[in-house]
This record gives C-alpha cells, sequence and structure tokens, in this order.
C-alpha cells in the first residue's frame, strides 16, 4: 500500500514554485497525497495539483520570461494595492476551470486572512478561484478580495504554512514544504576540468596560491539597491521567514521540506524552472533522512 501523506504548501511567491519538484519527488517515491492545504503560492499550486492539472502549470510556468511576466501585470490606480492579478488568473483558467473545491478530487483548503476583521478564514469548499484570488492578495501589491463583509489578503500573514489547517486521514503523515527557510541556498556543483598546462607542471602550486590570494584579498562585494520593491520583497520573506518557523513549531510536521528564502525574489518567477528543481532536491534530501 501506498503511504498516505496530507501535504502543505506554503506561502513566499516565486519560490512558491518549487513546490512542483517537491511534489514531483513524492509522488515519484510512490507517496499517495490524500489532502493538500496552502497559503498564497502554496494555494495556486495546491490548488493546481488538486484539480489534477499540475504538468500544464509547469510547462504555462517554466515558459514564462521577464517580459511574459511585465504583460501579466494589471496594474490599478487603487490606494489598498498596485495589482488587480486579474490576467494571471485568467490565463490559469484557460487549462483549469473553475469549479467547486468540495468537487476536487483531492480533499483542499486555502488560508487567507480577514484584514477587516483580524482574523485567518479557511476555505474548504466553495469556488476554488475565488479563494485563491484572496489568498495570493498579498497587502499593497494585490488588491485585497472583497467577500460579504470580509476585505481578504494573503494567507501568510497570520498562517504561511497552514500545518493545522490539512485534512488529515488514518495511517497518513504530514509533510511542509517550507520555502521561507533561514538557510543557505545549496550551490550546484561545479563540473571537473582537466589541470591546466602550467597546473599540471606546479602539481597543483598554482591553484592553490590563487586560492589564498582570493582570501586575502577578496573580490568587493555589489553595493545592493534598496528600491522600494526590493525593500518589499525583503521585509515579507523576512516576516514569512519567522511566522513559518513558529508556525511549524506550534504544528511539527512528520517530514519538513525546507528551502532558503535565498532561493529567488518574491517576484522571480521568470526562474521557475530553477527553482522547481531547488525543491525536488530539498525533497530528496528530507525522504531519503526520513526514509533511513
Amino acid at each position: 500500500m501506498k503511504q498516505k501523506v496530507a501535504l502543505v504548501l506554503s506561502s513566499g511567491g516565486a519560490r512558491g514554485t518549487a513546490h512542483i519538484g517537491a511534489i514531483q519527488e513524492l509522488l515519484s517515491r510512490g507517496y499517495e497525497i490524500t489532502s493538500i492545504a496552502g497559503s498564497s503560492m502554496g494555494a495556486i499550486v495546491a490548488g493546481v495539483y488538486a484539480s489534477g492539472k499540475l504538468d500544464e502549470y509547469e510547462e504555462w510556468i517554466c515558459d514564462l520570461s521577464k517580459m511574459d511576466m511585465l504583460n501579466l501585470v494589471d496594474f490599478t490606480l487603487s490606494t489598498n494595492g498596485i495589482i488587480k492579478a486579474d490576467r494571471v488568473l485568467n490565463e490559469i483558467k484557460k487549462f483549469i476551470p473553475d469549479q467547486n473545491i468540495e468537487d476536487l478530487p483531492v480533499h483542499y483548503s486555502c488560508v487567507a486572512t480577514d484584514i477587516l476583521h483580524k482574523k485567518e478564514i479557511v476555505f474548504t469548499k466553495g469556488s476554488l478561484f475565488e479563494a485563491i484570488r484572496a489568498s495570493i492578495a498579498i497587502p499593497l501589491v494585490i488588491k485585497p478580495a472583497k467577500n460579504n463583509d470580509m476585505w481578504l489578503v494573503d494567507g501568510g500573514v497570520l498562517n504561511p504554512v497552514p500545518a493545522n489547517r490539512v485534512s488529515r486521514n488514518d495511517g497518513d503523515i504530514l509533510i511542509a514544504v517550507n520555502v521561507n527557510a533561514q538557510i543557505p541556498i545549496p550551490k550546484p556543483k561545479k563540473p571537473e576540468k582537466n589541470a591546466g598546462y602550467i597546473d599540471q607542471l606546479t602539481k597543483g602550486k598554482l591553484a592553490l596560491f590563487q586560492e589564498k590570494l582570493a582570501q586575502i584579498y577578496p573580490a568587493h562585494p555589489k553595493k545592493e539597491r534598496l528600491g522600494y520593491f526590493n525593500m518589499m520583497s525583503d521585509t515579507i520573506s523576512l516576516m514569512l521567514s519567522q511566522i513559518s518557523r513558529l508556525s511549524l513549531e506550534l504544528n511539527p510536521p512528520d517530514v519538513i521540506i525546507n528551502i532558503s528564502r535565498q532561493a529567488c525574489g518574491n517576484f522571480d518567477f521568470y526562474k521557475a524552472e530553477e527553482v522547481i528543481e531547488i525543491g525536488r532536491n530539498a525533497a530528496k534530501n528530507a525522504l531519503n533522512e526520513y526514509e533511513k
């Protein structure tokens, strides 16, 4: 029998594309995802998976260039947000028609924040896209979603890793994918090259000398520009990282798949292919440790 999994996907902007790689690794190992919950970007990927359209979504997002992303941004003159987000959701609707959450083949839930009444809202029924639209409304960036007497914003404001909101089944294990971890990003191994002719003659001493020289006279780091979006992105990332850590301490899963918050910026969706691979590798490491 396959091991059942209750899967939780965190918020984290473009880093959330790593969820795709993590899900693919779980499925390749024979795990069965029987329920799934997400916040913000995690709500999108969770909804796409629950709809059975993960492959189509991966193909679409990996084909996006910087220019494509700019064309999908629908700016608006508003005091509570600068982006409507209608264009992105309309593109996704082309291969995932809107449907009721309760009709999905996999139990799905996502969280949003009622900024007016200062409380968390959990969607387990009703329109899938209305739930996703509410969960991804980054404060001051994407306009809040109006729902009756509620103004709904990003679920990550109160619950970036909704481990306490996923449906549980007998015999399942709880797995959380956290893309806001304060860990260094793993560096890809450089392919080994044949030593140069001079380095061969000096038996590797030239390379050793160059390494020592770099330690004594390190290259000057580039000055980071702290613009509006950089500051907003860094602030959100740090906030999510801290709240995620506390949330996971309160609701410890059986397996935590941690992905560095340095993997990419909140809006770097054009790096999807690279970030998906980071998610896959992180899942491999976490599952290898668990399966020992």
